[in-house]
């Protein structure tokens, strides 16, 4: 079976949130004979296909950028050509140009969407978008959600619950670090500090971390890169160590190193939170925001940590106080953490139930 993913963005060039989920699906399925192809744009120019492990990554050229959407003349030309191999193309919403794909060359084979989050920032050019928006989910064979809570809240997704299907996303097993990368992150930021891991941007409530690092004294280690890195650095007390982004590798040696994870995304476009599930896994009690996402559903309250009011710098500073001054509770929330992890989030899982409906709706399609 071939599969086409459909994104605005992916490997090289980006390799976080969506992208990894895609990632895991295309690597996660080949050994069970899905051969995954992903369509995303570049502002770099790639004339062949990237074999990026078990699966293939190719690239139409961004010739423009508006509202955080990418545009492109020739990924029509590319999706035609690679859509007509696919038994299944797998949009990942959203991403309008998509939309238009589907309705210029996609209609006929079969259209699955991962409604990863809702629209939040663009709410005027939004409205332009609705029309197109209604059309292409109303004419997708199947619709996914990535958490039950998202699927509940999200006023878009409520008109299509006849098609929808609930997948949770899901990661590989953990491979712990390397004694010698502890003992150097060790050297440069010590232990028992709150971690934060992420894109710089703006819906990840940054701010309001910094703030809270102000508040409490706590040390506070941020691990990323994006837009607001600048006015992190102007803006961080002396408490708050940036240390920009990091690998793998590194990412395993902090959260190994870590107190707790702290996630202060406050908006909805944070609709899951691919971090936190990493910190579950690596057994790390968490602190993130109620806002009726997939964050919440990742970190359960009082259970695998604790959740805060969005943009609540002390409510915030509340819960990073109490994790540190109660370090048995800490560590079990941390305990609970992974096991929940284990039977919600494995990447196993994911990918099984995926490839369910994949073979669902290719077998349709031959019907």
């Amino acid at each position: 079976m071939k599969v086409l993913h459909v994104y605005k963005a992916y490997l090289p060039d980006d390799f976080t949130g969506v992208a990894r989920v895609i990632h895991t699906l295309a690597e996660g399925l080949a050994p069970h004979g899905v051969e995954s192809h992903v369509l995303s744009l570049s502002r770099e120019k790639r004339e062949g296909p990237l074999r990026v492990g078990s699966h293939y990554a190719h690239h139409a050229r961004q010739d423009l950028q508006i509202a955080s959407t990418g545009l492109s003349l020739s990924v029509f030309t590319r999706f035609r050509a690679l859509a007509g191999m696919a038994d299944v193309v797998h949009y990942h919403f959203p991403w309008p140009v998509a939309d238009a794909l589907y309705f210029l060359h996609g209609r006929g084979k079969p259209a699955l969407v991962t409604y990863h989050s809702d629209i939040v920032r663009q709410r005027y050019l939004k409205r332009l978008y609705l029309p197109l928006m209604r059309r292409f989910l109303d004419r997708a064979d199947a619709i996914v959600a990535t958490s039950p809570d998202y699927a509940e809240t999200s006023p878009v997704l409520r008109h299509h619950r006849a098609r929808l299907s609930i997948i949770p996303i899901g990661a590989a097993d953990r491979v712990p670090p390397a004694t010698a990368d502890l003992d150097r992150w060790h050297r440069r930021v010590g232990d028992s500090f709150f971690l934060f891991i992420g894109a710089l941007r703006y819906y990840k409530g940054l701010p309001f971390l910094i703030e809270a690092a102000e508040r409490t004294g706590l040390p506070v280690v941020v691990a990323g890169s994006g837009n607001l890195e600048g006015w992190a650095a102007a803006n961080a007390p002396a408490n708050v160590t940036l240390v920009g982004a990091v690998s793998e590798t590194d990412k395993e040696a902090l959260l190994s190193l870590c107190r707790a994870f702290v996630f202060p995304s406050h908006l909805r476009s944070e609709a899951f939170g691919v971090a936190l599930l990493e910190a579950a896994r690596a057994g790390k009690p968490m602190i993130s925001c109620k806002m009726g996402s997939g964050t919440s559903y990742v970190n359960a309250d009082g259970q695998t940590g604790i959740t805060v009011a969005p943009a609540d710098a002390q409510e915030l500073a509340s819960a990073m106080a109490w994790l540190a001054e109660n370090p048995d509770e800490a560590t079990q929330m941390g305990r609970n953490a992974h096991t929940r992890f284990e039977q919600l989030f494995r990447a196993e899982d994911m990918c099984r139930a995926y490839l369910r409906l994949y073979e669902r709706l290719a077998a349709r399609n031959t019907e």
